[in-house]
């Protein structure tokens, strides 16, 4: 009995399988990333210690996965593949990336309000640019929607808060999916930094007292 049951299922489940269902809940090609820090709160209690009063600056973004690819070319046609005719790079895919702060964020000099702001990179070959920028994003893309953006397509810069020169660095291993992260982080400030296949590339933050 146990024998004719276990046939049953295994039939049952090749069926499924041969019916396309798999098929059908194929994954996103960029999935959603996440990047986060929490700063100037503070742990109370001393049995089971409690954070409270910290205070987050995030990251939202499309997550790429390299898939074998050249991903930044080289010479005149450098940077042209992940801008895919883009005046700029979403620095991520699909939505725009997009930096939520609920402190000021002071970026090579100039303070960006709390509050929500979009993220490009300029790219150029040795020579990245961190663009912050009141530009906002398209949930869903809509080519109809002259007032806010789909990834990186209508950009201007009319709308730049900041530009920032990216440190740019060679890592010892190859980064498959694009990830933003936080770095040396403190109540004072921190870095931001993308990874990419072997290269990083960060920014310095501080925050005003």
């Amino acid at each position: 009995m146990r024998t004719t049951t276990l046939l049953a299922l295994v039939v049952a489940v090749t069926a499924w399988l041969g019916s396309g269902a798999v098929h059908a809940q194929r994954r996103v090609t960029s999935p959603d990333g996440h990047a986060a820090t929490e700063i100037r709160g503070k742990y109370i209690g001393t049995t089971d210690p409690v954070y409270t009063g910290g205070k987050f600056i995030e990251i939202s973004y499309g997550r790429p996965i390299r898939r074998g690819r050249d991903l930044f070319g080289s010479g005149s046609s450098y940077g042209h593949r992940l801008r895919a005719g883009a005046p700029v790079w979403r620095a991520g895919a699909d939505v725009s990336t997009y930096l939520m702060s609920e402190l000021p964020l002071v970026i090579n000099g100039k303070t960006v309000p709390a509050g929500g702001h979009t993220l490009f990179i300029d790219l150029k070959e040795n020579a990245w640019t961190l663009i912050v920028s009141d530009w906002e994003p398209q949930a869903k893309y809509n080519p109809g929607d002259k007032t806010r953006l789909w990834g990186a397509y209508g950009y201007t810069a009319d709308k730049d808060v900041v530009r920032a020169p990216m440190t740019l660095a060679t890592v010892p291993y190859s980064v498959d999916q694009l990830t933003w992260m936080f770095l040396d982080v403190t109540d004072a400030g921190g870095t931001m930094a993308l990874m990419w296949d072997r290269t990083m590339a960060t920014v310095r933050f501080t925050v005003p007292d």
